[in-house]
This record gives structure tokens, C-alpha cells and sequence, in this order.
């Protein structure tokens, strides 16, 4: 089982559940790299921090100031009017979440994390339902547990002693221990 996925696989089911921008033929969600990421906005500094007599557009980090070394969940927006001009463009991608834990450390990017991510946003905005989500172990307690155990007991030991496997092909037979015979 392999721990991480690939970016090019992730985003590339993202393209594919979640699709593109008709206009552009960009994905409406891709997962990046925050140190990667720069864009073009319109300033009234340089790197420096001195100050310009004329704002010029300058290609500057997007994330890299405030999310260090992580992965980003980006979705593809229209860019408010009043924000155009700074930004020159008219679509944007905008964060959605940052793979990281409570603590700020690196987590690894997810498929299955970035679905759950959307689908609350489409829930939040009243596109989808949340329900896919219910948890079974709360409707059937009992039998879900009874499901969870009898899975980790056959991956923890298995069929030890081959009996399960002797009964299937004929060799041998299970005798209950109420039997008894007349």
C-alpha cells in the first residue's frame, strides 16, 4: 500500500470529478505546492520595501509568506471587479485548505481528504448533500463493531491452523460442540 499519492494522480481525479473551467480548460480544483506558487499583482513597493512613484505589476509569492512547505487544496474563482486591477487577471485560484495538522506540521495530500473538503463546501452552499457521510457505526453499532472485529482478528492471525481450508476442499469436516451423536 503506498502511503502518499501522486499530485499529477490527485489532480488529475480532481479535473475528473470535479471538472474544468469551460473558459480556460482549467481544473476547478487542483492540489499545489505552496513554495511554487507566485502570481502577478499590482504593487506600490519593491521586494525591498521601498516605496515606488508609480504602481508596476510585479510577479510575487503567493503562499510562501504565510504557508511554509505544505500542500494546498486551490479552487478556481472568479475575482471580484474591485480586485482586478491588482491582480490583472478575471480568475483566480484561491486556497481551500492547507494539508497540515493542528500543530502547523506537513501532512501528506489526500484524494479522499480533498473530497470531503469540497463536498463541504458544495454542501455549505447548498449544492450537494452531506449524507454520503453518516457514519454506518452510529445507525448499527453492534453489528459494525461485530464487522470491525471479525475484520482485524482474520487480518491479525488469519486461518492458523489451515482448517478453514481443509473444510472447503472436503478433507475435513466441522462438528459443532452441541452435537451428539444417537
Amino acid at each position: 500500500m503506498e502511503l502518499t499519492e501522486r499530485i499529477d494522480s490527485i489532480n488529475r481525479q480532481l479535473r475528473s470529478m470535479f471538472g474544468i473551467d469551460t473558459e480556460t480548460r482549467e481544473s476547478i480544483f487542483r492540489v499545489v505546492w505552496s513554495e511554487d506558487q507566485f502570481e502577478k499583482r499590482l504593487t506600490k513597493h519593491t521586494a525591498a520595501g521601498i516605496e515606488l512613484l508609480t504602481p508596476m505589476v510585479c510577479e510575487m509569492p503567493k503562499y510562501r509568506q504565510w504557508i511554509k512547505e505544505k500542500y494546498v487544496l486551490e479552487r478556481l474563482v472568479l475575482v471580484p471587479e474591485v480586485n482586478t486591477e491588482e491582480l490583472g487577471v478575471k480568475k483566480s485560484y484561491e486556497p481551500l485548505w492547507v494539508f497540515r495538522d493542528d500543530k502547523n506540521n506537513y501532512l501528506p495530500p489526500k484524494l479522499e481528504v480533498c473530497r470531503i473538503v469540497i463536498d463541504t463546501l458544495y454542501a455549505a452552499l447548498g449544492k450537494k448533500s452531506m449524507a454520503k457521510y453518516v457514519d454506518e457505526e452510529a445507525k448499527n453499532p453492534i453489528e459494525m463493531q461485530e464487522k470491525r472485529i471479525n475484520k482485524l482478528q482474520e487480518e491479525l492471525f488469519g486461518d492458523e491452523s489451515g482448517l478453514l481450508g481443509r473444510t472447503i476442499t472436503g478433507e475435513s469436516i466441522v462438528v459443532p460442540q452441541q452435537y451428539k451423536e444417537n
